[in-house]
């Protein structure tokens, strides 16, 4: 019989990717919707045929509960989230409810719907739940590269709130025996990516550049310095966590850093343009408290889980110019829709 999945957050970049790649493992795979008049659900229905779709919100207790005893998944992955890092300060309640408190309410769902009690409940044929943490909690580091066992210094209402799911995830491990894992996981991109992201803005500015729909990208912070990969591969990392013997928590990234100014560079260069005649910094796009250098360490899940990542930088960032070019030139309206390559 096959795996059943549950995914939040199956609506966004990581989720598509993952729904895609558990598909391609002969998994049964069910997503977690709020509702049905909503253009990303209309999406996954024409690109993820073969998903079906479950209601339930991160907000509410009962519908999580409804949903899990419902689908009776073997696996559940959390990747619902409040998860543009600036937003959360505009919005810091409501991130803190579904990014941290969220996280919560999925593992009371999971833990109540297991008839799970006590600690004396075993990993063996229970519910394995993936709780998706942030190298944003480690924040302001106090190690360069981060790990497993780097102290947190959350710099935003995002990192805190992914920081308390994080620690909650080890807590129901602890406390109740259940296989729950959490990866840390580095910046991912993709051409999925939503267009408000940093690299989805540059990627997108540089193909209407390119395209001669617009002469300038406003950006902020240049030097702000980020471990990117390409999110295909670090789903792949997600499942793996979950076939592991045992419950552990992984760092996933690839351990090579960029400044936002190489990304940029790296962008113009792909399309044939040159960066410095375009770019315009503007203060005003700089976070309340930046987060300056991030880097993992991921040699845990490459000994552990024989986990590597396979795209390089340069080929992720031309890739994602490449088809954001495809887009605005066939007229999709990025902010609505991303590519599904």
């Amino acid at each position: 019989m096959a795996r059943r999945a549950l995914i939040t957050g199956i609506t966004g970049q990581d989720g598509s990717y993952l729904a895609e790649h558990l598909l391609e493992q002969g998994y049964e795979v069910w997503g977690l919707v709020r509702g049905q008049a909503n253009p990303r659900v209309s999406r996954v229905r024409r690109q993820l045929r073969d998903v079906r779709l479950v209601r339930g919100d991160l907000l509410d207790q009962g519908s999580l509960i409804s949903a899990v005893e419902r689908v009776a998944p073997d696996e559940v992955y959390n990747l619902g989230a409040i998860s543009f890092v600036p937003m959360s300060w505009e919005q810091a309640e409501l991130t803190a409810e579904v990014t941290g408190m969220g996280v919560l309410r999925m593992l009371e769902a999971i833990r109540v719907c297991s008839g799970i009690t006590s600690s004396r409940a075993t990993a063996s044929g229970q519910i394995r739940f993936y709780q998706a943490s942030s190298s944003e909690m480690f924040g302001q580091v106090r190690e360069t590269p981060q790990n497993e066992l780097t102290p947190f210094h959350p710099r935003s209402p995002y990192g805190v709130a992914k920081a308390y799911g994080h620690f909650l995830t080890q807590n129901y491990r602890e406390s109740y025996g259940m296989f729950a894992v959490s990866g840390i996981l580095f910046n991912h991109e993709s051409p999925r990516r939503g267009a408000e992201f940093v690299t989805r803005k540059i990627t997108l500015g540089v193909a209407r550049i390119k395209l001669g729909q617009a002469t300038e990208l406003r950006l902020g912070n240049l030097d702000a310095r980020r471990d990117w990969g390409y999110a295909g591969d670090y789903v792949r990392a997600m499942r793996m966590m979950l076939q592991a013997p045992t419950p552990e928590d992984y760092v996933i990234g690839t351990g090579r850093t960029h400044s936002v100014r190489e990304l940029v560079e790296a962008a113009f260069t792909a399309a044939d343009l040159d960066w410095e005649r375009h770019v315009v910094l503007d203060p005003t796009l700089h976070r309340p408290a930046e987060v300056d250098l991030l880097c993992a360490d991921p040699k845990k899940a490459r000994t552990q889980l024989g986990w590597e990542p396979s795209v390089p930088f340069e080929d992720l960032i031309a890739m994602m110019v490449d088809s954001d070019i495809h887009l605005l030139s066939t007229g999709t309206d990025p902010d609505q829709d991303s590519s599904w390559p």
